[in-house]
C-alpha cells in the first residue's frame, strides 16, 4: 500500500471509531455531550468567521491601477498613429 492510502484507512477507522464513541457518549449522557456540541459548532463556526474579520482588519489594501484618461479623439488619434 502507498502511504496516501494507509493515512485514508487510518482516516477512516478513527472516524468510525469516533461515531461510536460519540453514539454511546449520547447514549448516556445525552444533555451534557449536545450542550457541549453545540458549544464546540457554533465556537469554531464563530472563531473562522473572527479570523476572517482579522484578516480583513490587518491586510492592507492594494495599490491603486494607474489608468490614462482620454477622450475619444485621443483615443483614435492614437490608434490611428499606431496603425502607420
Amino acid at each position: 500500500m502507498q502511504k496516501d492510502q494507509i493515512i485514508g484507512v487510518l482516516i477512516l477507522i478513527g472516524s468510525i471509531i469516533g461515531i461510536i464513541v460519540y453514539g454511546l457518549l449520547i447514549y448516556y449522557w445525552p444533555l451534557i455531550v449536545l450542550q457541549i456540541t453545540a458549544f464546540l459548532a457554533l465556537a469554531i463556526l464563530l472563531g473562522i468567521v473572527a479570523w476572517i474579520g482579522w484578516t480583513m482588519a490587518t491586510t492592507p489594501p492594494p495599490a491603486p491601477l494607474e489608468t490614462e484618461v482620454t477622450t475619444p479623439s485621443e483615443e483614435a488619434a492614437k490608434q490611428s498613429s499606431e496603425s502607420k
